[in-house]
């Protein structure tokens, strides 16, 4: 018998191994490993755990399922409130929502909910079980912008609560982040992704992509023209930002956008495909966050020595601690406590270094994290040949700038209500990064998930 305290591990490839392949790093539970893990859940009647998801899982319910063996009736739990499980399961950031709130983790590991919900959603992945379709359909027709996390989720709700919805996607791919901005060895594209969009379109939902919406066509001719009742706009945060230093534009210096877009949509760590990438010897990457893990893990991939440069400590990352833990063992070296002053080019154009100058930890900003100051007299250079900007992303203003009576904030956001998504024009709602700006994908679930509850409620007596 297993030590209750204590979580069944996850197989991982070798570190030296994976460093070299774009397979994916963790192999996941099996059938075993899966029962014998669930079976450390006490089925709180007051689960907590349930609170900490954003799309409010029936938690205890699906693992009590999975302990007995039932996994389709594991998998119907979860497709109650989940229409990407197997992508939730892969890359949700569990330990600091649904797993931090777990009573286990009181006096030992917490459980593994997020394997758990890894392994139930590839169960059904690999058996076909299909998820529950509506009964009947109400002749209501809704329009879905973007088809990542907030927009399949906002349209698989809608699905099964009847309505006729329409995705419309920018990208000659569907998925959105899923599929151009996360790495394949985080989350295999063919294997993962495009198997659950097949189950979201078995729901019902049509899919139209190279739809450009602000260009193609616009929200108010959708509504006026085409008779859909709302739009539900879900169209992410895409656009980079920058630091404003000398040599950002640069030959070698890239946003993590384009970066990951090249290797991941166009792939271009595939050797037979012809995608232009700059495959740097010695690779800078910008910034902390999960984004700035997976450039840095995919410029590693491409046989680069890659530095992560991060202006805070280790304990300010802001990236999963997983994924920081998997990048330190695969020799990513981090330069923390470190900001760029400087992108040092060459009489061509094209970058030989980088400026940085060492910082402290001051007194807490605005976010609640100290401030990093300068150190007067402490700058050095880091050898690169390629730079990637991974600083955050905000929302293309397009969709905003072609729509009547829609507001933005400051950031250039589409302003919208936290519990149901509505904007400022009537049946229009919005939700995930185009509201919050770069953010998870489960939390753009969640936001999905809002929509469609708004979206129900505002077409009851229409």
């Amino acid at each position: 018998m297993a030590d209750v305290l204590k979580r069944i591990p996850v197989r991982e490839q070798e570190p030296k191994v994976r460093a070299t392949n774009f397979e994916e790093v963790s192999y996941g539970y099996n059938k075993e490993e899966a029962m014998e893990e669930a079976t450390r859940c006490i089925n709180c009647k007051n689960a907590k755990c349930i609170g900490g998801c954003p799309v409010s899982i029936n938690i205890p319910g699906f693992i009590e399922a999975v302990k007995n063996g039932d996994f389709e009736k594991a998998y119907e739990v979860i497709g109650e409130s989940s229409s990407l499980p197997a992508v939730c399961g892969r890359v949700c950031p569990q330990e600091t929502q649904c797993e931090e709130r777990c009573i286990r983790g009181l006096k030992g590991d917490p459980v593994s909910i997020g394997k758990l919900e890894r392994f139930v959603a590839d169960y059904a992945l690999e058996n076909n079980v299909m998820p529950k379709k509506a009964e009947k359909l109400n002749g209501k027709k809704v329009a879905v912008i973007g088809a990542g996390p907030a927009g399949l989720s906002c349209a698989g709700d809608l699905a099964k609560l009847g309505y006729d919805v329409t995705v419309f996607e920018a990208l000659h791919k569907l998925g959105g982040v899923l599929v151009y901005g996360i790495p394949e060895f985080r989350l295999p594209k063919d294997k993962v992704v495009a198997k659950e969009i097949e189950k979201v379109k078995e729901l019902g939902v049509k899919f139209e992509t190279d739809v450009v919406i602000g260009k193609s066509t616009t929200i108010d001719q959708l509504i006026d023209d085409e008779g859909f009742q709302a739009v539900f706009i879900g169209s992410g945060a895409g656009l980079p930002m920058f630091m404003g230093i000398p040599g950002e534009t640069a030959n070698g210096v890239f946003s993590a956008n384009e970066f990951l877009t090249r290797s991941n949509l166009m792939k271009a760590f595939d050797e037979s495909y012809d995608t232009p990438i700059k495959r740097g010897k010695k690779v800078a990457v910008v910034g902390g966050g999960n984004v700035a893990m997976d450039a840095a893990r995919t410029a590693l991939r491409l046989g680069a020595e890659v530095h992560i440069v991060y202006r805070r400590s280790e304990e300010e990352l802001p990236a999963r601690v997983e994924e920081v833990h998997h990048a330190k063992e695969e020799g990513i070296i981090f330069n923390l406590l470190t900001n760029p002053t400087e992108i040092l080019v060459d009489d061509k154009g094209n970058v030989t270094g980088m400026k940085v100058i060492k910082m402290e930890l001051g007194e807490p900003d605005a976010s609640g994290r100290r401030r990093p100051v300068a150190i007067p007299g402490s700058e050095f250079e880091i050898e690169c040949d390629t730079v990637i900007m991974s600083l955050g992303t905000s929302p293309n203003p397009l969709i905003a700038s072609t729509t009547k009576n829609l507001d933005t904030n400051k950031w250039k956001c589409i302003v919208a209500e936290e519990d149901n998504g509505q904007t400022s024009k009537a049946g229009v709602f919005a939700g995930g990064d185009a509201v919050t700006g770069a953010a998870t994908v489960i939390l753009a679930m969640g936001a999905g998930r809002a929509g469609a509850k708004g979206i129900d409620e505002y077409l009851a007596d229409k």
